[in-house]
């Protein structure tokens, strides 16, 4: 019986790889035979993307100027449209209404060729009213759930797909090592295993088996490469990367997003070593497109060509710009509001500066995903083939992803849960708004509309209100983000008289990109001048930290009961966050990232040993700080239960260099509540001719335990969990000694 099974599922394996390789064979041909047929001025058209909102009548939201959006089209044969239409979030019905325009101008061409229309679908697809909204994806990376990750790029896709777009600019597969970035939260953390992990299950839920179904999108993954290394963590300034530390960390999440099927990459708007990754063809076309085999659309950020002669100034003018972000391996240019790159392109076709042959590979690629996505085919939703839009069952999915995000830091005394007989105050800046809820990306760019648009959705203190009566809650703003008002901290000092506890509300405003530079990690003074007024009450105070990136707190740290990180949990956030502080939600995240304790101390948790010098320092006449000790260290995520870890074994203490590793830990719930734990597997390479890491994750679990439960959770370890990048840039794993590390249980194996 068991032959008989694996028979036919080898038969179906086989059946689906012939039926796949058949279905792209017949896309190859179909874009050959278009591609042969076109002009030139058609094919530079299809390189050229631009945004909706210049096709707008000036002045009238959401309106065409027919006269512009037909010379877009039928002149300059524009192959792709981005963007959302004024005043932002249009209903499904009114996305229908807008790519119906564009695509039946589309058709009144030559050769019929529909428009590409991409969307910044960040956390569901949020920039259409109704929708789902998600946590961001810093918060998703702390569910150590990739099952979340995958379940809510399904939704966003079919959501999204129900707003007649067929392609999403996500996942962010950014590697962040600086955290005052303000794009961090866009991000999975400081974490490469971790990111490469979540980036394949969003890939998988946005593309499925079959991209070009109605319910499934093309990702894109963004922002390639080494976006989030910037030196001054402000965002789009240089990075300083040896390619030995690309390779072994930055690569290694779009290598995984690749071989998942990404269908487009978007290039990082930054530099490397002085040259920007938009004018770099080793890093597009040598890395990959030859070495990584990607061949999907490659496109740029919003102006990026444009800004390599006017802010990097490695181009002379645009014309130089256009030459060598295409000869780089560009595909499609963002232009987006003028048609220079289609001019310009042109012209260094005509005068054989740009070949032909680079043009044809890059209108073949993007011809190739418009066919994979269905486009010819079908290019606007039926609206009846999607009930589920913005349904219960999706809100139950976004709620469930925000309870298992949001992160215990510290419970001292155990004084969370709360009592649903206290009466309690909520202040803090960011306790009364959903667009710091949301963050960046919500509805319009930077999410000021989130007030607007998810107005019906519960902030925290109605949240608290709804759980305990009206009666029971004291509210108070209590401080302004950035503007000191003692006035109001006044205020919120004398509600807490009448208080038991205090639920305190800090963090960020919404925020993404340039507008979210900071020169401070602090929290502002203003939110610091709050927690210190209150604390000075004697009674203790629940820290919630609503925020896209670590904001340091030692200034107060301290003097907090307990501290929950919510980040960014989008639309259900408040809900699950009131469920997990009355112990209806038992919270089972972890930190995505190292939370740093000073500014000048900013190390990872996978630092190397000299980032770690303490009590072995060898001047020990001598006094000073330690070098490593942030306020809490990735992973870290506490519960309302405990578990404890035992019987940690690892099948063979001496491998080769073609074995595996087989790891298992039992896992039990020692305490009285039902609980979820995130399994974390870290490995430490002990001895290495490139220093290695303390330690790093290679593996992680989410279970699900009931009190007094065990479970035997099996990892395996390859050879390549073992290997480092060397200085000739390739993989190597060296004999020696491993350790193995999950919770307080090591074992060692050897490599020989």
């Amino acid at each position: 019986m068991k032959r008989t099974i694996l028979l036919l599922l080898a038969l179906y394996l086989t059946s689906a790889t012939s039926f796949s390789q058949t279905k792209k064979t017949a896309i190859d041909k179909k874009v050959s035979e278009l591609l042969s047929k076109m002009t030139i001025e058609e094919k530079v058209g299809q390189m050229t993307q631009m945004t909706v909102t210049g096709f707008e009548v000036k002045g009238q939201a959401g309106v065409f100027d027919m006269v512009k959006l037909r010379e877009g089209i039928q002149n300059y044969h524009i192959g792709s449209i981005l963007n959302v239409p004024n005043p932002g979030a249009p209903t499904i019905q009114k996305w229908k209404e807008v790519l119906t325009t564009i695509n039946n101008e589309a058709n009144k061409t030559r050769l019929k060729i529909p428009v590409l229309y991409g969307i910044d679908a960040i956390h569901g697809s949020s920039y259409t009213a109704g929708a789902t909204l998600f946590p961001q994806q810093i918060g998703i990376a702390a569910t150590f759930n990739t099952d979340i990750a995958k379940r809510g790029a399904e939704i966003s896709a079919y959501e999204t797909r129900a707003s007649s777009i067929p392609w999403v600019f996500s996942p962010d597969l950014d590697l962040p090592r600086n955290p005052s970035w303000s794009r961090m939260w866009e991000s999975f953390g400081e974490d490469a295993y971790l990111s490469s992990q979540m980036g394949v299950a969003m890939v998988e839920g946005f593309e499925g088996k079959d991209v070009g179904s109605k319910y499934n999108v093309a990702s894109c993954m963004k922002h390639y490469i080494g976006y989030g290394s910037t030196t001054t963590g402000k965002d789009r300034t240089p990075s300083i990367i040896p390619e030995r530390v690309l390779r072994q960390f930055d690569l290694t999440i779009y290598q995984a997003a690749i071989k998942a099927g990404a269908k487009s990459i978007m290039v990082s708007s930054g530099e490397i070593n002085g040259t920007p990754v938009h004018a770099s063809k080793h890093l597009i076309t040598t890395i990959l497109k030859n070495e990584l085999g990607f061949s999907g659309v490659v496109v740029t950020d919003w102006k990026d060509i444009i800004y390599l002669y006017t802010r990097h100034k490695v181009a002379e003018n645009n014309r130089d710009a256009v030459k060598k972000a295409v000869l780089a391996g560009i595909d499609m240019s963002m232009v987006p509001e003028d048609y220079s790159f289609y001019t310009d392109l042109l012209d260094l076709v005509a005068k054989g500066e740009v070949p032909m042959s680079r043009i044809d590979d890059a209108v073949s690629r993007i011809l190739r995903m418009k066919f994979e996505v269905n486009l010819f085919e079908s290019n606007s939703a039926d609206l009846k083939d999607y009930p589920k839009f913005g349904s219960q069952e999706f809100i139950d999915v976004a709620y469930n992803a925000a309870a298992e995000s949001i992160t215990l830091l510290k419970n001292k005394a155990a004084i969370l849960p709360l009592s649903k007989t206290e009466k309690i105050l909520v202040t803090g800046p960011t306790a009364n708004s959903m667009k710091y809820l949301n963050g960046g990306w919500s509805y319009n760019w930077q999410g000021e509309n989130s007030e607007k648009y998810a107005a019906y959705k519960f902030k925290i203190p109605e949240a608290v209100e709804n759980k305990i009566g009206k009666t029971n809650v004291f509210y108070t703003a209590g401080a302004d983000l950035e503007k000191e008002d003692d006035a109001e901290i006044l205020k919120a000092v004398a509600l807490a008289q009448d208080a038991s506890k205090i639920i305190l509300c800090l963090g960020e405003k919404n925020y993404t990109e340039t507008p979210g530079d900071i020169s401070n990690l602090y929290l502002s003074q203003p939110q610091i001048k709050l927690a210190l007024a209150l604390s000075k009450l004697n009674k203790p105070i629940v820290l919630i930290l609503n925020e896209g990136r670590p904001r340091i707190i030692s200034d107060f740290e301290d003097k907090m009961e307990a501290v929950l990180q919510c980040y960014l949990p989008g639309n259900e956030g408040a809900r699950a966050l009131v469920d997990i502080l009355y112990g209806e939600v038992n919270p089972s995240g972890r930190l995505p990232y190292n939370y740093p304790r000073y500014t000048n101390s900013l190390e990872k948790y996978n630092r190397k040993y000299t980032e770690s010098l303490g009590d072995e320092e060898q001047n020990n006449d001598a006094q000073y700080q330690k070098s490593y000790s942030p306020q809490y260290e990735f992973g870290t995520g506490l519960s309302y239960t405990s578990f404890e870890y035992s019987n940690l074994t690892v099948d063979k203490s001496q491998i080769s260099h073609s074995d595996s590793v087989t790891v298992t830990i039992d896992v039990t719930n020692t305490g009285k509540r039902a609980g979820k734990e995130a399994v974390l597997l870290y490995l430490s390479d002990k001895v290495a001719s490139i220093t290695p890491e303390v330690k790093a994750l290679k593996r992680f679990e989410k279970i699900s335990l009931a009190p007094n439960e065990t479970k035997k959770v099996t990892f395996t370890l390859n050879q390549k969990d073992l290997q480092f990048v060397g200085e000739d840039l390739k993989w190597i794993a060296e004999d020696g000694t491993f350790t193995i590390q999950i919770g307080n249980q090591t074992k060692d194996f050897i490599l020989k």
